[in-house]
């Protein structure tokens, strides 16, 4: 049996810089055909056209087995919604082909596909007629589709006065119910409240359990870990690693991990640091992984050039998408001589981080955490942490308790301690 989905040698490949301009008069273009050949030869025979070539997508390749669940992650730009389009036949792939082994519905972006002026049940109908189904299969999945969306009240009402929650519900209802064989999902847990993104978790393991094939994108790791049974990571591009989910997770992070923290310069806030600076910023927890529950320790290397007193650490946690998730300034203050060293330890307990990848801030600020807070240092950016789901044995639940703790909140339960590191270890 083939799979349901082929990739081989794919590339997308984009014109960046603006568009060629277009001739006016056939004077125009007699003119540009006679200076084109002393172009080539100014620019050492390459084209002008090739310098406005960017590849989205390079030599992809994998295949995708009827019934698996797969995750596709990267950072931002790394061609994942450029690959979920070209499978999607949203657009033409450059190179390569694809190969698809049933009807595809998918959801890429919220209302993809809606009709503004159309009513939610016209479009639920409209939908259907593009997958090529027949009006009575469309029939028999209408009332699933409304109580899944919960939209009965505004069911003939044109969806452009939709809000965005009802839209996306409506959208990934249709898209998860209609009969298709290959279920295409960008993000539909950005959007929406914490209960209905459980229930599409439920719903798209329920889809691959009838043995249809689900690809889904998401920069919450823990969903990938959780739901997916396999999983690619794209980078600028290219396949980097393709297999089971929690190691394409730890590839990612490690990578994502060194890339940022071997890089501090290009995270410290523009004007900062000039008396005082972050010179390594790291984590205590094995490989950046943490328990669901389980403390945060941060590891934070300063050096001063002037003598500080009354110093606190801030720290703010974002999830991937760059939402703040919670915030924390120190009880504990410190201070610091000029030409001193200091590692700091900072432990978070009783963290209510739902499962997912993470990444922190942190500032260094003067005057006492009751004082106007001024700060002398901050970065964005590192280090990244991924928060495990807990284990369960229940099958319709993928990640219990997943969305608790989602929410501006402070960390009240902290404990920072200063430490002196050896003149040699702080001379190296």
């Amino acid at each position: 049996m083939p799979p349901s989905v082929r990739v081989q040698n794919l590339g997308k490949q984009y014109t960046i810089g603006g568009t060629d301009s277009a001739y006016s008069t056939l004077r125009d273009a007699l003119v540009e055909v006679t200076k084109a050949p002393l172009s080539r030869f100014k620019r050492n025979g390459a084209s002008a056209k090739a310098e406005k070539i960017f590849w989205a997508l390079r030599d992809i390749t994998f295949d995708v087995e009827q019934g698996e669940i797969l995750g596709v992650i990267g950072r931002n730009g790394a061609g994942k919604s450029t690959l979920l389009k070209v499978l999607s036949r949203i657009t033409e792939p450059t190179t390569g082909r694809v190969e698809l082994y049933g009807r595809v519905g998918s959801l890429l972006e919220v209302g993809t596909g809606f009709h503004p002026e159309l009513t939610g049940r016209e479009n639920i109908r409209l939908n259907g007629a593009i997958l090529g189904m027949r009006r009575d299969e469309i029939e028999k999945k209408f009332d699933e589709i409304v109580a899944f969306a919960e939209i009965e009240k505004f069911l003939d009402t044109p969806v452009k006065r939709y809000s965005s929650g009802m839209y996306v519900r409506l959208a990934f209802a249709v898209a998860a119910h209609l009969e298709s064989e290959i279920l295409i999902v960008d993000e539909v847990l950005a959007v929406g409240d914490t209960q209905f993104q459980k229930k599409c978790l439920g719903k798209m393991g329920d889809v691959a359990r009838d043995g249809r094939t689900v690809l889904v994108v998401s920069h919450n790791l823990g969903v990938v870990g959780a739901l997916c049974t396999k999983a690619i990571y794209l980078a600028d591009g290219m396949l980097r690693a393709e297999g089971p989910p929690d190691e394409i997770i730890n590839c990612y992070l490690s990578e994502t991990l060194e890339n940022k923290v071997h890089d501090l310069e290009r995270l410290r806030f523009s004007g900062m640091g000039k008396q005082v600076r972050f010179l390594d910023l790291s984590m205590a927890n094995t490989e950046n992984n943490v328990d669901y529950g389980e403390p945060l320790e941060f590891v934070l290397t300063i050096q001063s050039d002037a003598d500080l007193q009354a110093l606190t650490i801030g720290s703010t946690i974002f999830n991937m998408t760059g939402t703040s998730i919670g915030s924390l300034i120190t009880r504990e203050e410190f201070s610091i001589a000029a030409g001193e060293q200091l590692v700091l330890r900072l432990r978070v307990s009783n963290l209510p981080l739902a499962p997912g990848s993470y990444y922190c801030g942190f500032s260094i600020g003067s005057g006492g955490r009751l004082a106007v807070r001024s700060d002398l240092d901050a970065l964005i950016g590192a280090p990244t942490f991924q928060v495990l789901p807990i284990s369960t044995n229940d099958e319709d639940d993928p990640l219990i308790n997943w969305h608790r703790g989602w929410g501006n909140i402070v960390f009240n339960e902290t404990c920072l301690t200063v430490e002196k590191p050896h003149l040699d270890h702080a001379n190296k």
